[in-house]
């Protein structure tokens, strides 16, 4: 026994002067990401600040510009790599089989009309709706495509500059099938990055958001890792680096308890009524705000861990490019090759009036959908020939059964709420999670459920069991987003009092760290008998009063 004694409060202590400072900068991260703004546009955003679409007589049809730009667009794909890291794992249906459309969305850049088209094998390409040439935005288009991006918001000439165009940013993620960027100065200390392959804006900052980032997420996720090649290592490094932090808050919390005197029903405190065995400043807090705050702590260091995936016990999220490929069917419709880009006057009517900055095409099997999209994020659906307003249900269900193989659709059900595994983040809209959603489960071993927007067929989300499971100990336990814990500002009240509880354990983790070192690695001097204090003092002193 005293042999487990021993070993529990050696580990808490080397482990935790190992990882003193790793946590309390983790807690200080943590604290700069709750109050960052994103600066990855979102589909909000993106629609908020685009081009007025405005289609034109002679405009080519996606089936047309789709055709004439075959070669180009054989000369300009990724490699593989970059396409997995962007889309999943790299379709194998797809090898000796004909590339088709996957999506296809027509909209104006430097004022230009342009298909923007995503393919089969996860490719995207910009091709001009004029010609039908592959279109690569150029460093001056790159400059009108920003200027653009702020004329709405500002009165006077907006200025900006070329800096530089790079392969893969890195506060930019999992955006390589668009790479390269063209990186834009706008105004006083503002940075835009484009898309050199489809002239979309994916990053907007002041000096202030990149502060943020680069005090927040650049830290919290061990970013300096690839800032200095050693990006194939941050996922083990978060690993082991998580998995020490949970023994040491495990042990902590176990040390506590053990050494707490509450002198409940008259049983014996400490001396002078104190019922820690502490006297000392800081020892005083590490104990109080471990004992108090360690289990938010502990909740928070094993979802750390457990976000990395250890030993691959979890599966993956998102659907790979191959299940993709299935759920969406091998057939274009003809209605959405032959469709020509023309606004007459019954689609006006339809749309209102409104300001569309997007038309784009979706398909399930045989079945085609167009909608138009308006600045404020709204769905119009149109009905060319041969289009559909919305994918039936029967539609939708086939497209499960593709994906699902020989596993059986057990229920569905229309969900006009949000539940517990499809739902918004705060910085979210219904742009980006739609409601209603159809919201299927299989009748396979894992219970796998499928959410399907039936407007525009999208397959918003796939989760199994382990991916619930998944949800629950790292989203549950880490963002604290479910219930009315999530409604701001009660989840702000609620993460700062115990994110602050951490930053406390961690300043008194790095103090007490640093005098267990001194003393260990000091020059030995004659022994002199006294009383053991702080940290070296293992065993409580008892009051009997």
């Amino acid at each position: 026994m005293k042999f487990l004694n021993r070993l529990l409060y050696q580990v808490h202590r080397w482990v935790g002067v190992v990882l003193g400072l790793f946590m309390f900068f983790w807690f200080f991260t943590g604290l700069v990401i709750m109050y960052s703004t994103p600066t990855t546009q979102n589909r909000s955003q993106q629609l908020a600040h685009a081009e007025t679409l405005a289609p034109e007589v002679g405009w080519l049809s996606l089936g047309e510009a789709w055709d004439r730009s075959a070669e180009q667009r054989k000369a300009a794909e990724l490699k593989p790599k970059a396409v997995e890291a962007a889309a999943g794992t790299e379709t194998q249906g797809s090898k000796g089989k004909d590339v088709s459309i996957a999506d296809a969305r027509l909209v104006r850049s430097a004022g230009e009309p342009v298909w923007l088209v995503e393919d089969s094998k996860g490719q995207r390409f910009a091709l001009s709706a004029l010609d039908g040439s592959l279109r690569t935005t150029t460093p001056d288009q790159a400059l009108k495509i920003a200027e653009n991006w702020f004329k709405s918001n500002s009165s006077g000439v907006i200025k900006t500059a070329f800096l530089e165009t790079v392969e893969k940013p890195i506060i930019l993620r999992n955006q390589d099938a668009l790479s390269p960027f063209h990186r834009i100065a706008v105004g006083d200390g503002g940075e835009v990055l484009i898309s050199s392959r489809t002239g979309e804006v994916l990053h907007v900052s002041s000096r202030l958001d990149r502060a943020f980032y680069w005090a927040g997420n650049w830290l919290h996720l061990l970013k300096p890792l690839e800032s200095i090649g050693l990006g194939k290592f941050r996922n083990d490094a978060q690993l082991w680096l998580g998995l020490s932090a949970t023994i040491a808050t495990l042990t902590g919390l176990i040390i506590g308890w053990l050494r707490w005197r509450p002198g409940f029903g008259g049983k014996p405190t400490y001396s002078q009524g104190r019922t820690q065995p502490y006297r000392e400043f800081w020892f005083k807090w590490h104990f109080w705000s471990g004992l108090i705050g360690g289990t938010v702590v502990l909740s928070w260091a094993l979802s750390g861990f457990l976000d990395t995936n250890p030993g691959k016990i979890f599966s993956p999220a998102n659907p790979n490019r191959q299940e993709l490929n299935r759920y969406l069917g091998s057939e274009l419709p003809e209605a959405m090759r032959l469709w020509q880009p023309v606004l007459p006057a019954l689609l006006a009517l339809a749309v209102d009036d409104a300001d569309i900055v997007e038309l784009g095409w979706r398909r399930l099997g045989g079945d085609a959908v167009l909608l138009a999209h308006t600045r404020d994020g709204q769905r119009l659906p149109q009905e060319p020939d041969g289009g559909l307003p919305q994918f039936s249900q029967a539609s939708l269900l086939a497209a499960v059964q593709r994906v699902a193989g020989s596993a059986a659709v057990e229920t569905q059900a229309v969900l006009n709420e949000y539940d517990s595994y499809y739902y918004p983040r705060h910085h979210q809209s219904l742009v980006e999670k739609p409601l209603p959603v159809l919201m299927v489960q299989l009748a396979d071993d894992a219970e796998t459920r499928f959410y399907l927007d039936p407007q525009d067929g999208r397959l918003m989300t796939r989760v199994d069991r382990s991916g619930r499971v998944l949800r629950w100990l790292y989203s549950g336990l880490h963002h604290w987003d479910f219930g009315w814990i999530y409604h701001r500002p009660i989840w702000d009240v609620w993460m700062l009092i115990w994110v602050s509880f951490g930053l406390v354990l961690g300043a008194s983790s790095l103090v007490v760290g640093w005098r267990l070192l001194k003393k260990t690695f000091a020059p030995k001097k004659r022994a002199i008998r006294r009383t053991p204090r702080g940290i070296g003092k293992l065993e409580p002193e008892i009051s009997t009063h």
